[in-house]
């Protein structure tokens, strides 16, 4: 009898898992509020280079992202059902040749946002420190996904930065910007309060789907002593992921009201609302694959309120 081989998966094919290529809901999580709030503070078509801009940078630390996170949690995912067989955590790649690659999407990302002006490099090195602590949240915070929820909303005052921070970052041209009297002040003011709220409210949505990500994994977790809101919220977890969405969707309504078309916002709650009506069906027995179908479908949520800022607009 022949022994059937198994090849062994090329490296591209490893780092492609390992960012979860595969999986694009995660970066679209992160696109469609970045987007919102640059057709907000634009009020319209930002233009091309910002959109490619955003999109191509979202992908990227997303993708950066992962590879960190798999690398802080190689030991605890051993021990996870969902997660045991990812390229860091099963052997398949090294520590040193993850956070390699991390770094260079990070670089990528960094270069991108070198294109825009200074206001939003700032904004986007201090996002990329949030999206490096968050890994290492889950140890010591009870609701880690406040700490996500933060990191992964910083795609909104970025925007505003982007459209409304100032010229252009010029490189080599004398002196430190930092060291220009007013330099951080005209940083802050690039972000006006319309953002930080747009901001808030993000912080709900996030809460709401990644507590249906940590549902998941609930038992596991509670075996390895990680810290999540799923387990944090205990019984309470399926009433308050609702009160989640509805908070997201409300601030985001006080915020935007005034600029936006009020029936098409309307029509967009509509829609919006119907889908919160699902994700309690899914997520109401606490089952895993309910629970993970809800996350993965929260992308859908994100489009409808993009299209309803388009619009709107």
């Amino acid at each position: 009898m022949t022994a059937v081989s198994v090849s062994k998966p090329s490296r591209l094919s490893l780092y492609l898992d390992l960012i979860r290529w595969n999986r694009p809901a995660g970066w679209l999580l992160l696109l469609w509020p970045s987007l919102s709030a640059l057709w907000a503070a634009a009020g319209g078509f930002p233009g091309w280079h910002l959109l490619g801009v955003f999109l191509a940078g979202t992908i990227l630390m997303r993708s950066a992202g992962c590879c960190v996170n798999d690398v802080a949690d190689r030991e605890f995912d051993k021990h996870v059902k969902r997660t045991a067989q990812r390229p860091v955590t099963s052997g398949r790649l090294g520590v040193r040749e993850a956070l390699g690659v991390g770094a260079l999407l990070a670089a990528a990302a960094f270069a991108l946002a070198l294109t825009t002006n200074l206001a939003t490099v700032v904004w986007s090195g201090l996002g990329l420190v949030l999206a490096l602590l968050y890994p290492y949240a889950k140890r010591v915070v009870s609701m880690p996904q406040a700490v996500l929820g933060v990191a992964f909303s910083f795609g909104i005052p970025m925007a505003f930065a982007a459209v409304r921070g100032g010229p252009a970052l010029e490189l080599f041209s004398g002196a430190a910007p930092w060291s220009v009297p007013g330099f951080w002040v005209g940083v802050w003011h690039g972000v006006p309060p319309l953002a930080w709220l747009l901001m808030v409210g993000n912080l709900f949505w996030v809460l709401a789907y990644d507590t249906e990500y940590a549902m998941v994994d609930r038992d596991d977790d509670l075996k390895i002593g990680m810290k999540t809101s799923a387990i944090t919220l205990g019984d309470r977890d399926v009433p308050l992921v609702m009160a989640f969405y509805l908070v997201f969707l409300t601030i985001w309504t006080l915020a935007l009201w005034h600029t936006v078309k009020p029936w098409v916002w309307s029509a967009m709650l509509v829609v919006a609302l119907a889908q919160v009506a699902g994700h309690h069906s899914l997520i109401k027995g606490r089952t895993r694959e309910g629970c993970f179908k809800a996350f993965r479908l929260n992308h859908w949520l994100g489009f409808t309120v993009f299209v309803g800022v388009v619009l709107g607009v």
